[in-house]
């Protein structure tokens, strides 16, 4: 059955949300951030009411090389489960490789990132650039379809400049007629990038075109801002971004207050934003060893404290050591000189989804 354009056509009820053979326990997902998405970020998001989140996204031509950093990109626990990842590339053998391996390391769900609109990726032909060439976009679906048994997805933009819609409508029928299980669309054009406003209203023309599952994705920072654009596009799930950066308890008040559970969101007390800071370091060099934590560190408070007074001062002390000890000794001093009721961070500017 096909809605007419102006159905209202909402998302399933319930919690949950079906991607093929996956039922994933809540409508939220995490998408994969470039230099954010590393595991001890997602094990404190799983902490924190998690559920299905992405590894940073991987290059295709990097993974099928055996290239060590991306390789230790793929570093997961049996906790941090179930997990997907996100191949970026426009060759659909070389698709269709990286797939099986991801499929063979024992990830739950393959996407495809067809939304990427920086330049570099635009002119390899790859990510948003496959806007405008659909039939390959199909080959590529088609290809890495053929190659894993797990469920596969894509995520791409309303468009590249085109701003109505149309060429997102296009690849999701591409997509469902290859046999994927979902899509996600970013309400933004290529053209864009991260300014504006995300268009929900295109989601939602996307949304009436299929009968797959649709995952909204752009702007959405409260629970408010998700209730509203389930209401605006009818989407399955949504996906979220900057969002989650620095405030891991937005997936459960995203859930709690979609699903009637709590009226409003929970607000993290300072004690417990310093609590779940230090955490994240401790993981951060249990994981990923000091050096590295360290310079880590530098931007991952800025998620925690941006816009909170005095954070500078801070951020500047801790971007002029490469001590863990001084690094978690100047976190504690500055949530300790913080009142118990200070107001959350605000959400970095740093990226959009």
């Amino acid at each position: 059955m096909r809605f007419p354009p102006d159905a209202s056509v909402p998302g399933p009820k319930g919690p949950g949300l079906q991607i093929g053979s996956l039922l994933l326990q809540s409508k939220i997902i995490q998408s994969p951030l470039a230099a954010c998405s590393d595991l001890p970020f997602r094990l404190i998001g799983r902490e924190k009411g998690l559920g299905f989140c992405y590894l940073e996204m991987v290059s295709a031509q990097s993974l099928t090389r055996e290239n060590a950093k991306t390789r230790r990109m793929l570093n997961t626990l049996p906790e941090d489960k179930p997990l997907g990842a996100q191949l970026l590339g426009c060759d659909p053998d070389m698709m269709a490789e990286a797939a099986r391996i991801l499929e063979e390391l024992g990830f739950d769900l393959i996407d495809m990132n067809l939304g990427c609109p920086v330049k570099k990726v635009v002119g390899n032909g790859e990510g948003s650039a496959l806007l405008k060439d659909p039939a390959r976009a199909e080959m590529v679906f088609r290809a890495v379809r053929r190659a894993v048994k797990i469920p596969v997805t894509m995520k791409t933009r309303k468009g590249f400049k085109d701003p109505s819609g149309d060429e997102a409508v296009e690849l999701a029928k591409r997509a469902e007629g290859a046999g994927l299980c979902a899509v996600t669309i970013h309400g933004r054009t290529q053209a864009q990038g991260y300014a504006g406003k995300s268009d929900w209203e295109a989601i939602g023309k996307v949304k009436r075109a299929v009968k797959i599952p649709v995952i909204g994705n752009g702007d959405v920072l409260t629970p408010e801002d998700a209730s509203r654009l389930l209401e605006v596009s009818g989407c399955d799930g949504i996906m979220i971004g900057r969002g989650g950066l620095g405030n891991p308890w937005i997936y459960r008040n995203l859930d709690d207050v979609m699903n009637g559970r709590r009226e409003a969101a929970y607000v993290p007390t300072a004690p417990e934003r310093k609590e779940t800071l230090l955490k994240h370091l401790a993981l951060e060099r249990a994981h990923l060893g000091d050096r590295q934590a360290a310079l880590n560190m530098r931007r991952i408070t800025v998620w925690y404290t941006q816009g909170l007074p005095h954070n500078k001062i801070m951020r500047v002390a801790i971007c002029s050591t490469m001590d863990c000890d001084e690094i978690a000794r100047l976190i504690a001093d500055f949530f300790d000189g913080l009142p118990a009721d200070a107001p959350p961070p605000s959400v970095p500017i740093l990226l959009a989804e």
